[in-house]
């Protein structure tokens, strides 16, 4: 149940706090947001240390490893990408038109996650080859660019990890001509339990639900399985390749080594002079 639903069951709205009306609302959000990170935690705790693991058996092997996502989904891969702090390996998987909202106009990216067939053009130019790992994060996992980015990757010989709201695949109808959803075609699906809309909040005078937390929640889980795949290189013995900032002393030296270390595995450099990752 989400924290919009519960409010309403409650019969909470922005009359029952004291202080000015926005506050609490901020208070509210934000109490929304930490309930899903500890219910997340406590229950995708499993899928989480199992992505990581998936994660370290492919850089061990000498694997590469992708992210994708679509729209707002993309901010979460984005966030796991030439991050200080990050994998080093961890590179996106780009679909021209649908990375972030600079596309003009901006509701031309939600009508390309619709077109078939996108997917596999791009995999089919991409560096991914079998044994490498791709995750598909996507919040309803019900239109035709992720379902199809996973199915086709997974025909290449991919392991696919999903990252999604289960919810959707329940209560709604998918969009894909076979019917299916991105958690019917991955290897492993973490569960974002965001509620149908995304939409945490409801108040009076405000007449649609709003407050979406899944950017929250799908970047923590993100950071979460990044964590545990260093956590499980580490128990190997091996080094996992993190960045470091590169506006701390020695952070460019650090990366530049990294970079040379793992260069066949980095897809988002193109000179060994790139400088250190954002803070």
């Amino acid at each position: 149940m989400s924290a919009a639903t519960r409010a309403a069951a409650n019969g909470s709205d922005s009359s029952d706090a004291s202080g000015p009306a926005g506050a609490a609302l901020g208070g509210r959000f934000l109490d929304a947001a930490i309930e899903l990170l500890a219910r997340v935690r406590d229950e995708e705790a499993g899928p989480i240390a199992a992505a990581g693991e998936l994660l370290a058996d492919t850089v061990a092997d000498g694997g590469r490893l992708f992210v994708f996502g679509a729209g707002h989904s993309s901010l979460p891969a984005q966030d796991v990408v030439y991050r200080a702090g990050g994998l080093a390996l961890m590179n996106l998987l780009a679909v021209p038109g649908v990375v972030g909202v600079n596309v003009m106009p901006a509701t031309l990216g939600s009508a390309l996650e619709r077109v078939d067939g996108l997917a596999g053009a791009v995999l089919d130019t991409s560096p991914a080859r079998p044994g490498d790992v791709l995750v598909v994060i996507s919040l309803s996992g019900r239109n035709s660019l992720p379902v199809e980015m996973a199915l086709n990757a997974r025909a290449l010989g991919l392991k696919v990890v999903g990252v999604t709201s289960v919810a959707y695949a329940a209560e709604t109808r998918s969009r894909h001509v076979s019917g299916t959803y991105l958690k019917d075609h991955c290897d492993l699906v973490i569960d974002t339990k965001i509620a149908l809309g995304d939409a945490e909040l409801t108040a009076e005078g405000i007449s649609a639900p709003f407050a979406p937390a899944s950017t929250v929640v799908t970047s923590a889980l993100m950071q979460a399985v990044m964590a545990a795949a260093a956590g499980n290189l580490a128990a190997r013995g091996i080094d996992p390749p993190m960045l470091r900032s590169g506006n701390v002393d020695g952070g460019h030296e650090w990366n530049g080594r990294i970079m040379t270390e793992y260069g066949d595995r980095i897809f988002y450099r193109h000179r060994a002079t790139d400088q250190g990752p954002r803070p």
